[in-house]
């Protein structure tokens, strides 16, 4: 199976450090509303909506903002929101998608795409950049809980695809649709996990000097303080020494 990913890492640890908390909330109850108005509000009736609400616990929202969230949607409250997938090249032409949740397709558009200009990128068509993606699932533990032989074989015998490991994560890749199923069978073998979603891997990557790295960081930094914004990948790859300057 593969080995480590230090992008992946990066961007655990960096979402950890630098989400603003009431921006993330915000962003979280967005996912959770828009889950429940698609389909049942009941998070056992609906995978979408259940993987909602275990990343916003994981995340450490109150569970009364997890339950106002539903009630909104149940209530047909709030506004009606769309989600869009923006592709685009940032600096050093890394692949980046950037996914979104707006009530206005226009303004969040005209703000993407004057991001990437500014920041030394450039927005491109749907599909421009997602051949270098595959659709994945991604569940999340700290190396703490077990070796990474014994989390490959729970892995393994939840259904998994593949895992990363390191001194401080165990990360686990399963298909898209088999998130749900699989992140519940490895809460009983490992116990609840600290993320669960899912995400845009990388099948190609760039690699990055310091300053490409920085310039690519600065783009993301600005595109996720975007409240439209959901959530940003790109196929940045680094070397150690860079990883340990950023």
């Amino acid at each position: 199976m593969a080995g480590h990913s230090k992008w992946a890492n990066i961007q655990h640890r960096k979402g950890r450090q630098d989400a603003a908390r009431s921006k993330l909330f915000s962003k979280l109850s967005k996912e959770i509303t828009v889950a429940a108005k698609m389909g049942d509000p009941d998070p056992e009736k609906n995978p979408r909506l259940r993987l909602a609400v275990k990343e916003a616990k994981s995340n450490s929202v109150p569970k009364d903002v997890i339950d106002r969230a539903i009630k909104k949607s149940v209530a047909g409250e709030g506004d009606d929101y769309e989600e869009i997938r923006y592709e685009g090249y940032g600096p050093g032409g890394v692949a980046v998608i950037v996914e979104a949740m707006t009530d206005n397709r226009n303004r969040t558009a005209s703000t993407v795409r004057s991001t990437f200009s500014k920041h030394g990128g450039n927005l491109g068509e749907t599909g421009s950049v997602g051949f270098m993606f595959e659709r994945k699932g991604e569940i999340t533990y700290p190396a703490s809980v077990g070796d990474e032989d014994s989390v490959m074989e729970a892995a393994i015998e939840a259904g998994a695809e593949d895992v990363e490991s390191d001194d401080e994560l165990h990360i686990i890749y399963t298909a898209d649709t088999d998130l749900n199923d699989v992140s519940t069978a490895l809460e009983e073998a490992l116990g609840e996990a600290e993320h669960t979603k899912l995400i845009w891997k990388p099948t190609t990557t760039t690699d990055l000097d310091l300053e490409g790295a920085q310039k690519l960081m600065r783009l993301i930094d600005v595109l996720e303080d975007d409240d439209d914004v959901q959530r940003v990948t790109a196929n940045m790859e680094i070397s150690d020494e860079v990883a340990a300057q950023l």
